[in-house]
């Protein structure tokens, strides 16, 4: 079992858990993930590790209830816990695996939009213990749906606070803010780190690829099953087929197909979408065991 140590709401419908995990804690990275359950019964659930701490032995995962587990998982208080909290799982951040002299010459950009504030926050934070500086961007659609901002002013060079409605801080999209940045206030990034909903993304690519800006993205929002075998978080990327959860969750922004993405998206909440994509992909439709009968 995995004792939960620390539970927190932090906005309408959007909470936060530190979770006793030391095999987890000792060995994840940025940009990983742990699929939680909270009984034998229970359904499997991907969440992006939002931070670590390896001397206490600690996971930080934040969720939003967007279905019944996390409708369950939300009641779960301080002193209960997990039946299961497997990882770390996917591929850790490629800044991770970077030169740390040639990564402190590097000029990064991070956007955060709404829960995706919450897998931003580890890799700022990893930066900054290396001496790599990194500005953020983190938007929300209003100022009671932000999360984390102290926690991220304290370890991003800038911070630029974003909401659709403007009731906290700049008015408008992300990608405005990229806008702004770039073209009115002459700064000047060699890369860009995106992660949020899938619109977002999609747009903050458009954006960036005008300024011949690369930029990566976490593909976790279309996770289910997290080991490939469901075949929810196939996608294709230049041209080839990838799963988010066994080969990213980070992609090449400006190689991913974003509209196929979300239309599978889409279509894997019915039965019937899912028995349609399992029988139009085939072979290719699992990433994980390739030829799962479930």
């Amino acid at each position: 079992m995995y004792r939960i140590v620390k539970a927190e709401k932090l906005a309408e419908n959007i909470y936060l858990m530190d979770v006793e995990a030391k095999r987890v804690a000792k060995s994840c990275e940025p940009g990983q993930f742990v699929i939680v359950r909270m009984d034998e019964a229970g359904e499997r659930i991907p969440l992006t590790i939002c931070d670590y701490d390896r001397e206490k032995g600690t996971v930080t995962i934040v969720f939003q209830v967007v279905g019944a587990a996390t409708e369950l998982m939300r009641h779960l208080k301080t002193g209960d816990a997990f039946q299961d909290f497997v990882g770390p799982l996917g591929c850790p951040s490629e800044l991770v695996h970077e030169d740390k002299e040639s990564l402190k010459k590097k000029r990064i950009l991070f956007v955060a939009g709404g829960l995706g504030t919450a897998p931003v926050y580890p890799q700022v934070k990893w930066l900054h213990e290396q001496g790599v500086a990194a500005d953020v961007i983190v938007g929300a659609k209003t100022k009671d749906l932000l999360i984390m901002e102290k926690e991220m002013e304290a370890v991003a060079s800038n911070l630029y606070v974003t909401t659709d409605d403007g009731s906290y801080g700049r008015s408008g999209m992300v990608t405005k803010v990229i806008e702004d940045l770039i073209e009115r206030e002459g700064k000047q990034y060699d890369l860009c780190v995106a992660i949020g909903p899938m619109i977002m993304m999609k747009f903050v690519c458009l954006t960036t690829k005008k300024y011949d800006l690369p930029t990566i993205v976490s593909m976790n929002p279309i996770m289910v099953d997290g080991t490939g075998m469901c075949g929810a978080c196939r996608l294709t990327v230049d041209g080839e087929v990838k799963f988010a959860c066994v080969d990213g969750p980070e992609f090449d922004g400006h190689k991913v197909d974003f509209d196929q993405a979300m239309k599978r998206q889409q279509m894997y909440k019915t039965k019937e979408g899912r028995d349609f994509l399992k029988a139009k992909e085939g072979d290719t439709h699992h990433g994980g065991c390739g030829n799962c009968a479930s």
